[in-house]
């Protein structure tokens, strides 16, 4: 007959008589160690063949517990940007390959704009046009208006004048009797209307004089400032003709290549700040209310290549999803050697807390009630005899678990 030889762990508790607690796992082999002693009474043979049994033990440690919350997590980019061209023209050059490294700013490809480039030129002479014509109004030039009114003035002036002579000379022949009182009162009306005339010329030249002078100047004005904005509309069509990165990052993504017509709605790259990586996990929602910002996390890769990394809890969602009944949780993880990539998919490891101090045994030692955290454990006290000890587990972790109900019962 070949031994049955289970596995039983020995446990050490720290104590100021340091006595040794050994802890057993004896049910694997208390079952068949009863069933040997139970045959042996019928055959004399059986009770001479001794089983032998092989017992491991392990020493009960004292430790601080972590209490974990973990679920399945995916890499994203702290930053992702699709590049698209805001007009619509062919690809002249491009800069950069699928899987460069760029900077804020960088430019990435360049567009047919030799188009707008002439529009640039057209935009600038007009504004140089608009600019020199304010210069002349502001300088007191004035206008034909302006001119026609004084030529006006000088006519009434001149009227006015010879009405005058006319009135004088016939106010004298009227007192020598030459000439009868109704030609001096026809010369007086005359007088009349030109010196009306003139000051009608007067004013409005003093009218243009001080209104349309303000009025051109406002128009040159608006004029230089409709001249600067197409200016800068054709500007800002330039600077569309060459795409640029919004941040440092790395090009993940190329769908055209010289030549092709680049639209709006077309996407030529994308951009990813791989710098800083977000693991995304959802959280079942009754372990989510222990989550909060700036636990730490670690990201565990299914590649077992890729080692764990550490990270800070930035986001907890306030909603929870009613499909799935899980909370969006992210974790910040620095990545400045870009080793981790998008899309990487594994495990994200939540410490909520800590239990310092706590009383620590193998997780193998524990016999458990199916689907419960209760179950009892074999312990060997230092005359070699076994006890069984009913206890409560709390986190299980690295094979190991927390005892946090039934560790008194463990001493004596």
């Amino acid at each position: 007959m070949i031994p049955y030889s289970p596995h039983a762990y020995r446990s050490h508790q720290p104590t100021s008589n340091a006595k040794d607690r050994r802890l057993v796992n004896l049910l694997p082999f208390c079952v068949p160690l009863w069933l040997l002693m139970f045959s042996g009474c019928g055959n004399r043979e059986d009770t001479d063949a001794k089983p032998v049994v092989a017992v491991k033990v392990a020493k009960v440690a004292i430790s601080d517990v972590s209490f974990l919350v973990t679920s399945p997590a995916t890499l994203y980019s702290r930053q992702q940007a699709n590049i698209a061209s805001r007009i619509t023209a062919p690809i002249r050059e491009l800069r950069v390959r699928k899987g460069d490294s760029v900077t804020a700013g960088q430019i990435l490809a360049v567009l047919e704009n030799r188009d707008i480039e002439a529009q640039h030129r057209e935009a600038e002479a007009a504004m140089m046009d608009a600019r020199a014509n304010l210069e002349k109004v502001s300088s007191g030039t004035l206008p034909s208006d302006v001119a026609r009114a004084q030529g006006q003035v000088e006519i009434a002036k001149a009227a006015l004048n010879q009405a005058q002579k006319n009135y004088d000379r016939r106010a004298e022949l009227f007192q020598q009797g030459a000439i009868p009182q109704r030609d001096l009162l026809l010369s007086q009306t005359e007088l009349a209307q030109a010196k009306t005339g003139y000051d009608v010329a007067v004013k409005s030249l003093d009218l243009l004089e001080n209104q349309s002078l303000d009025r051109d100047i406002r128009m040159a004005e608006s004029r230089l400032a409709q001249a600067k904005a197409h200016l800068q509309w054709i500007d800002a069509e330039l600077q569309f003709s060459e795409l640029r990165s919004p941040f440092a990052g790395t090009i993940t993504e190329q769908f055209m290549y010289p030549g092709d017509m680049a639209k709006p709605e077309v996407t030529l790259f994308t951009v990813m700040d791989l710098s800083v990586v977000i693991a995304r996990a959802q959280v079942p929602e009754e372990q989510a209310s222990e989550i909060r910002i700036g636990q730490v996390g670690r990201f565990r890769p299914v590649d077992a290549s890729l080692q764990i990394v550490e990270g800070r809890i930035s986001m907890v969602n306030k909603s929870v999803d009613p499909a799935r009944r899980t909370v969006e949780v992210w974790c910040e993880i620095p990545n400045f050697s870009h080793h981790l990539r998008s899309g990487v998919f594994g495990d994200l490891v939540i410490v909520t807390g800590k239990a310092p101090n706590s009383l620590v045994v193998p997780v193998t030692a524990i016999q458990f009630k199916e689907g419960t955290r209760s179950g009892w454990v074999m312990v060997v006290d230092e005359k070699q005899a076994v006890h069984r000890r009913e206890v409560e587990a709390g986190e299980v972790f690295e094979g190991k678990a927390q005892v946090k109900q039934g560790s008194r019962a463990m001493s004596w």
